[in-house]
Protein backbone atom coordinates (compact mmCIF):
# COMPACT_ATOMS: atom_id res chain seq x y z
CA UNK A 1 0.00 0.00 0.00
CA UNK A 2 1.44 3.37 -1.00
CA UNK A 3 2.24 5.95 1.68
CA UNK A 4 -0.54 8.24 0.45
CA UNK A 5 -3.07 5.39 0.64
CA UNK A 6 -1.85 4.58 4.16
CA UNK A 7 -2.37 8.19 5.21
CA UNK A 8 -5.84 8.24 3.66
CA UNK A 9 -6.74 5.01 5.45
CA UNK A 10 -5.56 6.45 8.76
CA UNK A 11 -7.58 9.62 8.12
CA UNK A 12 -10.71 7.58 7.33
CA UNK A 13 -10.25 5.37 10.40
CA UNK A 14 -9.96 8.43 12.63
CA UNK A 15 -12.98 10.07 10.99
CA UNK A 16 -14.99 6.87 11.46
CA UNK A 17 -13.95 6.82 15.14
CA UNK A 18 -15.32 10.35 15.39
CA UNK A 19 -18.69 9.20 14.03
CA UNK A 20 -18.37 10.02 10.31
CA UNK A 21 -20.47 7.35 8.54
CA UNK A 22 -19.20 8.41 5.10
CA UNK A 23 -15.66 7.49 6.21
CA UNK A 24 -16.85 3.92 6.82
CA UNK A 25 -18.13 3.77 3.24
CA UNK A 26 -14.65 4.75 1.99
CA UNK A 27 -12.99 2.24 4.31
CA UNK A 28 -15.06 -0.80 3.41
CA UNK A 29 -13.43 -1.72 0.07
CA UNK A 30 -9.87 -1.12 1.29
CA UNK A 31 -10.29 -2.76 4.68
CA UNK A 32 -12.28 -5.69 3.33
CA UNK A 33 -9.64 -6.39 0.70
CA UNK A 34 -6.83 -6.30 3.29
CA UNK A 35 -8.77 -8.49 5.75
CA UNK A 36 -9.36 -10.96 2.92
CA UNK A 37 -5.63 -11.03 2.17
CA UNK A 38 -4.81 -11.68 5.83
CA UNK A 39 -7.49 -14.38 6.14
CA UNK A 40 -6.35 -16.01 2.90
CA UNK A 41 -2.83 -16.16 4.32
CA UNK A 42 -4.18 -18.22 7.22
CA UNK A 43 -6.62 -20.37 5.30
CA UNK A 44 -4.52 -21.33 2.25
CA UNK A 45 -2.53 -23.77 4.36
CA UNK A 46 -5.61 -25.33 5.90
CA UNK A 47 -6.89 -28.83 5.30
CA UNK A 48 -8.87 -29.12 2.07
CA UNK A 49 -11.97 -30.18 4.02
CA UNK A 50 -11.81 -27.28 6.49
CA UNK A 51 -15.31 -26.00 7.23
CA UNK A 52 -14.38 -22.36 7.85
CA UNK A 53 -13.69 -20.59 4.55
CA UNK A 54 -11.68 -17.42 3.98
CA UNK A 55 -14.73 -15.31 3.16
CA UNK A 56 -16.55 -16.51 6.28
CA UNK A 57 -13.54 -15.57 8.43
CA UNK A 58 -13.36 -12.13 6.78
CA UNK A 59 -17.08 -11.53 7.17
CA UNK A 60 -17.05 -12.47 10.84
CA UNK A 61 -13.96 -10.32 11.49
CA UNK A 62 -15.53 -7.40 9.62
CA UNK A 63 -18.77 -7.65 11.63
CA UNK A 64 -16.85 -7.69 14.90
CA UNK A 65 -14.67 -4.76 13.82
CA UNK A 66 -17.67 -2.67 12.77
CA UNK A 67 -19.15 -3.31 16.22
CA UNK A 68 -16.00 -1.69 17.64
CA UNK A 69 -16.92 1.62 16.02
CA UNK A 70 -16.54 3.37 19.38
CA UNK A 71 -12.91 2.29 19.37
CA UNK A 72 -10.48 5.12 18.63
CA UNK A 73 -8.26 4.06 15.73
CA UNK A 74 -4.81 5.67 15.88
CA UNK A 75 -3.70 4.55 12.41
CA UNK A 76 -3.92 1.68 9.94
CA UNK A 77 -1.32 -0.42 11.76
CA UNK A 78 -3.38 -0.13 14.95
CA UNK A 79 -6.49 -1.18 13.04
CA UNK A 80 -4.74 -4.25 11.59
CA UNK A 81 -3.31 -5.12 15.01
CA UNK A 82 -6.85 -5.17 16.42
CA UNK A 83 -7.93 -7.13 13.33
CA UNK A 84 -5.28 -9.72 14.21
CA UNK A 85 -6.73 -10.03 17.70
CA UNK A 86 -10.23 -10.44 16.28
CA UNK A 87 -9.15 -13.13 13.79
CA UNK A 88 -7.32 -14.96 16.58
CA UNK A 89 -10.50 -14.91 18.69
CA UNK A 90 -12.61 -16.19 15.79
CA UNK A 91 -10.22 -19.02 14.92
CA UNK A 92 -9.77 -20.05 18.55
CA UNK A 93 -13.54 -19.90 19.22
CA UNK A 94 -14.08 -22.08 16.15
CA UNK A 95 -11.40 -24.53 17.29
CA UNK A 96 -12.86 -24.74 20.79
CA UNK A 97 -16.38 -25.27 19.47
CA UNK A 98 -15.16 -27.97 17.16
CA UNK A 99 -13.17 -29.63 19.93
CA UNK A 100 -16.17 -29.70 22.23
CA UNK A 101 -18.56 -30.94 19.56
CA UNK A 102 -19.39 -34.59 20.17
CA UNK A 103 -18.45 -35.75 16.69
CA UNK A 104 -15.80 -33.13 15.98
CA UNK A 105 -13.57 -34.24 18.81
CA UNK A 106 -10.28 -33.09 17.40
CA UNK A 107 -9.08 -29.52 17.66
CA UNK A 108 -8.86 -27.40 14.55
CA UNK A 109 -5.37 -27.63 13.09
CA UNK A 110 -3.91 -24.47 11.61
CA UNK A 111 -0.76 -24.38 9.54
CA UNK A 112 1.76 -21.86 10.79
CA UNK A 113 3.36 -21.21 7.37
CA UNK A 114 5.76 -18.45 8.45
CA UNK A 115 5.76 -19.52 12.09
CA UNK A 116 6.70 -23.16 11.47
CA UNK A 117 9.71 -22.55 13.67
CA UNK A 118 7.29 -22.76 16.60
CA UNK A 119 7.02 -26.48 16.06
CA UNK A 120 8.70 -29.19 14.04
CA UNK A 121 5.28 -30.35 12.87
CA UNK A 122 3.52 -28.80 9.89
CA UNK A 123 0.29 -28.17 11.78
CA UNK A 124 -0.30 -26.96 15.30
CA UNK A 125 -3.30 -27.08 17.60
CA UNK A 126 -4.72 -23.55 17.54
CA UNK A 127 -6.23 -23.89 21.02
CA UNK A 128 -2.83 -24.95 22.39
CA UNK A 129 -1.21 -21.98 20.63
CA UNK A 130 -3.82 -19.64 22.11
CA UNK A 131 -3.19 -21.02 25.60
CA UNK A 132 0.57 -20.73 25.11
CA UNK A 133 0.17 -17.13 23.92
CA UNK A 134 -1.89 -16.35 27.03
CA UNK A 135 0.87 -17.86 29.19
CA UNK A 136 3.48 -15.83 27.32
CA UNK A 137 1.38 -12.68 27.81
CA UNK A 138 1.42 -13.31 31.55
CA UNK A 139 5.24 -13.24 31.39
CA UNK A 140 5.67 -10.56 28.73
CA UNK A 141 2.61 -9.03 27.09
CA UNK A 142 4.57 -7.28 24.32
CA UNK A 143 6.17 -10.52 23.09
CA UNK A 144 2.73 -12.12 22.94
CA UNK A 145 1.41 -9.13 21.00
CA UNK A 146 4.27 -9.41 18.51
CA UNK A 147 3.33 -13.03 17.75
CA UNK A 148 -0.35 -12.19 17.53
CA UNK A 149 0.18 -9.28 15.14
CA UNK A 150 2.69 -11.14 12.97
CA UNK A 151 0.93 -14.50 12.82
CA UNK A 152 -2.75 -13.59 13.04
CA UNK A 153 -2.55 -10.13 11.49
CA UNK A 154 0.22 -10.54 8.95
CA UNK A 155 1.75 -7.22 10.04
CA UNK A 156 5.32 -6.45 9.08
CA UNK A 157 8.09 -5.81 11.59
CA UNK A 158 7.84 -2.08 10.90
CA UNK A 159 4.05 -2.03 11.37
CA UNK A 160 4.33 -3.92 14.65
CA UNK A 161 7.04 -1.50 15.82
CA UNK A 162 4.72 1.39 14.97
CA UNK A 163 1.80 -0.08 16.93
CA UNK A 164 3.91 -0.99 19.97
CA UNK A 165 6.00 2.18 19.78
CA UNK A 166 9.30 0.28 19.84
CA UNK A 167 12.12 -0.11 17.35
CA UNK A 168 12.01 -2.75 14.59
CA UNK A 169 15.05 -4.39 16.23
CA UNK A 170 13.07 -4.77 19.45
CA UNK A 171 10.27 -6.44 17.49
CA UNK A 172 12.74 -8.85 15.88
CA UNK A 173 14.25 -9.65 19.27
CA UNK A 174 10.79 -10.21 20.78
CA UNK A 175 9.83 -12.41 17.81
CA UNK A 176 12.95 -14.57 18.21
CA UNK A 177 12.39 -15.00 21.93
CA UNK A 178 8.67 -15.71 21.51
CA UNK A 179 9.29 -18.36 18.82
CA UNK A 180 11.76 -20.20 21.06
CA UNK A 181 9.51 -19.90 24.12
CA UNK A 182 6.41 -21.06 22.24
CA UNK A 183 8.32 -23.91 20.64
CA UNK A 184 9.30 -25.15 24.08
CA UNK A 185 5.76 -24.73 25.46
CA UNK A 186 4.09 -26.45 22.53
CA UNK A 187 6.62 -29.29 22.48
CA UNK A 188 5.88 -30.05 26.13
CA UNK A 189 2.26 -30.74 25.17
Amino acid sequence: MAALEQQELTKWLQAWSDGDRSALEKLVPVVYAELHRIAHHHMRSERADHILQTTALVNEAYIRLVDLRQHHWRNRAHFYAVSAQVMREILVDFARARRSHKRGGEALRVSLHEAQALSGAKDIDLVALDEALDALAALDKRKSQVVEMRFFGGLTTEEIAEVLKVSPNTVLSDWSFAKAWLCRELASE
